[in-house]
């Protein structure tokens, strides 16, 4: 069976103008009329450009062919197809080469042509061609830089443009409706994807065994590993040069005057104490001078006190409270100097009541509430002062006196009148 394109001599990415103008021109030419002399060839071989236009001219049945190409090319999608892809275990295997050298057994020959015969393949089932290039192999003296490295990073990650469309189960074509048609799509679909990986893989795997036995990869290694090997020489003698030069400037170094200072501190330190493990223990000193750091430690934490508490004194916040502070003050003041007022005018009711002199400097030195004392400090003080007690007057206490004593009967004129005259006693 001869492909559809080849038959109307179009490529596979032609449009439907291109189609139209190649299918005329051959229809003209291949028609049984025109051919008098060689009827026959002339109508089988209009026969197979009518069907190649019929099919490639409708946009589905150009697009299943497309899919099914290469099945119907090699067998058709009955399960007569045999895949006639190169068979590439045989080539895992030393006994395929004899020796790497550039000869027609040699190592980079034979599987120089082995991966020609894969980019045939693939560009077999390419429908452009001006699709991706795929780098060569090259030969025993091929540069690693610009064949070598390039062939291997590709082949790597090889995919095949296959479609493995005679690895399909179902005919599509012969479904009775749409949802057999999907179903049978999507099992072809899983069929054709393992069929890629699968074919994907085995490429991989005969690079990465090519890549293991390759000579101009093993010389390429063991340069880069010279390279490093003296690069690591250099930077060890850079170091060492470093260090040469480090010493010498240590050398040379000057020491400055409060290095030298300190120094001397640490030499006369050692000094004091060598004399006072020879002559004595110093501990009265480390005591002094203990409590001299201990003294200087305490000034600076007062001074610090001292310093906080002006800071808040001059706070905002400080200020407001000691105003709030004095309004309630003056107020309590006021309540206090209201009932003292009313405590006096009930002492001071009667005439008798009069304070005498020492009443009155009591009075005047009893402390009375200033803005200082609050009205609770003000209540302590009150009960803890003894209540003055009112005094009576001289004259008045006199004068009772000397009426007690009229009213008592005299006890020395009744005893001389009850008891008798002891006329023997003088």
């Amino acid at each position: 069976m001869r492909c559809h394109y080849e038959v109307l001599g179009v490529r596979r990415d032609c449009t439907d103008d291109d189609l139209k103008r190649a299918y005329r021109k051959l229809a003209l030419r291949w028609h049984p009329d025109k051919n008098l002399d060689n009827p026959e060839e002339a109508a089988e071989q209009f026969k197979l450009i009518q069907a190649a236009y019929d099919v490639i001219s409708d946009p589905q049945e150009r697009a299943w062919y497309d899919n099914h190409r290469d099945a119907l090319l090699k067998g058709g999608v009955d399960g007569d197809y045999q895949d006639d892809s190169l068979d590439l275990v045989q080539y895992f295997t030393v006994t395929c080469y004899s020796g790497y050298g550039d000869d027609e057994k040699g190592f980079y020959a034979v599987y120089r042509h082995i991966f020609d015969l894969i980019v045939k393949e693939e560009m077999e089932t390419k429908i452009n061609d001006e699709g991706e290039e795929y780098p060569g192999f090259g030969d025993s003296q091929s540069d690693y830089d610009t064949v070598v490295h390039p062939f291997y990073a590709y082949w790597q990650s090889f995919c095949t443009a296959k479609n493995f469309a005679w690895k399909e189960e179902y005919d599509t074509r012969q479904a009775s409706n749409r949802w057999e048609k999907r179903a049978m799509e999507k099992e072809n679909k899983k069929m054709r994807d393992k069929a890629r990986r699968e074919r994907n893989e085995l490429v991989r795997e005969l690079v990465a065994f090519v890549r293991k036995r390759d000579k101009r990869v093993h010389a390429h290694r063991k340069l880069v590993e010279e390279q490093n090997a003296e690069k690591a020489k250099k930077v060890e003698e850079m170091r060492r040069q470093q260090k040469i030069q480090n010493a010498k400037l240590a050398g040379q170094y000057k020491e400055q005057s409060w290095v030298a200072t300190s120094e001397l501190e640490k030499a006369l330190q050692q000094m004091e104490a060598q004399y006072d493990k020879e002559f004595g223990d110093g501990s009265e000193d480390d005591e002094e001078e203990m409590e001299e750091q201990q003294n200087d430690r305490g000034s600076d934490e007062d001074d610090e006190e001292e310093l906080l508490m002006r800071n808040h004194e001059k706070s905002k916040k400080h200020r407001e409270m000691v105003a709030l502070l004095r309004q309630q003050l003056e107020a309590e003041e006021e309540e206090f100097s209201t009932s003292v007022g009313e405590e006096e005018s009930c002492v001071v009711d009667g005439e008798d009541a009069i304070l005498s002199e020492e009443e009155e400097e009591k009075a005047e030195e009893t402390p009375k509430p200033n803005h200082l004392m609050t009205a609770l400090q003000w209540r302590v003080f009150k009960e803890a002062t003894p209540a003055a007690e009112p005094k009576i007057n001289e004259a008045e206490l006199n004068g009772a006196t000397e009426q007690q004593e009229n009213s008592v009967p005299d006890t020395d004129d009744t005893g001389a009148a009850e008891t008798p005259a002891d006329d023997g006693k003088p």
